[in-house]
């Protein structure tokens, strides 16, 4: 038997009535839409620009205002940055060097704040080793690439293991920096969950002077694996 569907009568009647006629069909509802829109197609279009960067903004990539001067001399105050929002939502995670916007409530407080990722979940961060410079994981970490001139690796030491899925982080200005050393008496220890990562920060984008891509200092490519457990060593 042949399976084959064959067309009826009434199949062949249902063609477009000319090549374009679908296509036309088809945005027949965005015409509708522009003569009922003051100012017509232009007003469309610029709602439909809008709409698409409120996706790009909650979906992809979101500009941020750097509102005080803790991350100099990198990152100044008025800078705006461009925060990649899918860095770490296919299973990466936030690595060493990495500069990041994360929500601080309950942690640092109630806004949005940037820092740089020097520990991850395991890892042991000390501060500082006899040269003063900060030691994860045993590694001594150079940081006068980025750190604020004048400013040592921390003028207040601590000793610290990274709880799993959390993050020690720290403002590249230290002097001017309230990070993850100023919390490690209150709840969570000053340590982020990776949860509450926003994103990380690949470009300065305004002032047009400062334009730049946020790259990961070499400093850290040296620094060992977190020891089994986390366990100090």
């Amino acid at each position: 038997m042949d399976t084959e569907a064959q067309p009826t009568e009434r199949d062949r009647t249902l063609r477009p009535e000319s090549p374009g006629a679908e296509g036309r069909s088809r945005f027949a509802w965005a015409a509708r839409i522009a003569e009922w829109l003051p100012g017509g197609r232009i007003t469309l279009t610029l709602f439909a620009c809008l709409a698409f960067l409120l996706v790009l903004n909650t979906l992809v990539v979101q500009p941020f205002q750097i509102p005080s001067g803790s991350m100099e001399q990198g990152l100044r105050i008025g800078d705006r940055v461009l925060v990649n929002k899918l860095a770490y939502r296919f299973g990466a995670r936030p690595r060493r060097g990495d500069v990041v916007v994360f929500d601080g409530t309950g942690y640092f407080g109630d806004a949005d704040y940037i820092k740089r990722v020097v520990g991850v979940g395991g890892d042991h961060v000390v501060c500082c080793d006899k040269k003063g410079r900060l030691e994860v994981n045993g590694r001594a970490v150079d940081e006068t690439a980025f750190l604020y001139p004048g400013d040592d690796a921390s003028s207040v030491p601590f000793d610290v293991v990274v709880p799993a899925g959390r993050l020690f982080l720290l403002g590249d200005h230290r002097s001017g920096s309230r990070d993850s050393r100023d919390h490690l008496g209150s709840p969570g220890g000053g340590m982020v969950p990776v949860g509450d990562v926003i994103g990380r920060a690949d470009w300065i984008v305004w002032p047009y002077a400062h334009w730049t891509h946020l790259t990961r200092p070499s400093a850290y490519a040296r620094v060992p694996a977190a020891p089994a457990g986390g366990a100090h060593g």
